[in-house]
């Protein structure tokens, strides 16, 4: 690891490699590059923190890559292994040097990660860390939740990069304008944190917006826990109609919320985590 380490300290600065390869950020693929390792070592620290300060026998995954700070910060911990996903051509041609570098430590791997399945491609414990391209951050995300929910071993944890109105949503709690299905669905499967908000001038280039790291942590669910497409249909149902009482918004599912004397009059944003999970095991 220390060998890793030094080899990948040598390289180039990431904005040397950003000019040499002409790798300037896409909006079209959603890209805002980090190129301070100050905080990308500090977002991989934080999330091994988080798993006990521990990855050796970890194998880790990114989705994509840029010109490389996260996966530099990534590799220089005691993960076994690394596997980062990236789409743009042009990245995987500027990362030859780090892939090098990391000794056969890192595989780099040009395809969409919407259709990658990350648990073919290396066996458990797995964790994602991952400065996710904006315009796919919220399905990527579904399809790990899923993943989850069917094997709870799928991935350790996820340190994940969003929109801070993306995080925001993610971690709401009941009676908030931000709380509905990403929440409630998120919440049910994981522990969520949200570990520190970025300011826009900490990327390149800077976006219109405000970012934030969430960290998860898989739940153990019990037997009785409903099926993932259930809980998606109660909550689009209710949150769908959110203004409406869910005697109205969940008029198909009244049996339910009468049996668990659930108040009809309450509104998709009053009924916490634990009442949709109820109603979708009913």
């Amino acid at each position: 690891m220390l060998e890793r380490r030094a080899a990948i300290e040598a390289l180039p600065a990431l904005r040397d490699i950003i000019a040499a390869h002409g790798l300037s950020a896409q909006k079209s693929l959603g890209q805002n590059f980090l190129l301070d390792m100050n905080i990308t070592d500090k977002i991989v620290r934080e999330a091994m923190l988080r798993d006990g300060g521990d990855w050796s026998g970890v194998h880790a995954f990114e989705i994509g890559s840029g010109p490389g700070g996260l996966t530099r910060s990534i590799l220089k911990t005691d993960a076994d292994k690394l596997t980062s996903i990236e789409f743009d051509k042009r990245a995987v041609l500027a990362l030859q040097d780090l892939v090098i570098a990391a000794g056969g430590d890192l595989e780099l791997l040009q395809q969409d990660a919407l259709k990658t399945d990350l648990t073919q491609i290396a066996a458990a414990p797995r964790v994602i860390v991952a400065n996710l391209p904006y315009n796919i951050a919220t399905p990527l995300l579904i399809g790990w939740l899923k993943q989850i929910r069917a094997d709870n071993n799928a991935y350790k944890s996820m340190s994940l990069m969003f929109q801070k109105e993306v995080a925001d949503r993610i971690c709401a709690a009941p009676n908030s304008k931000t709380y509905g299905r990403l929440a409630v669905i998120t919440q049910w499967l994981c522990n969520v944190i949200k570990i520190y908000d970025l300011p826009p001038s900490a990327f390149t280039p800077p976006p219109k917006v405000m970012s934030a790291v969430v960290y998860f942590s898989p739940k153990v669910l019990g037997k009785n826990a409903p099926d993932f497409n259930m809980v998606e249909r109660v909550t689009a149902a209710a949150f769908n109609q959110r203004r409406k009482m869910i005697r109205s918004s969940l008029k198909d599912y009244m049996e339910a919320i009468e049996a668990l004397g659930i108040d009809p009059q309450k509104r998709a944003e009053n009924l916490s985590v634990q009442d949709y999970i109820n109603i979708a095991s009913f």
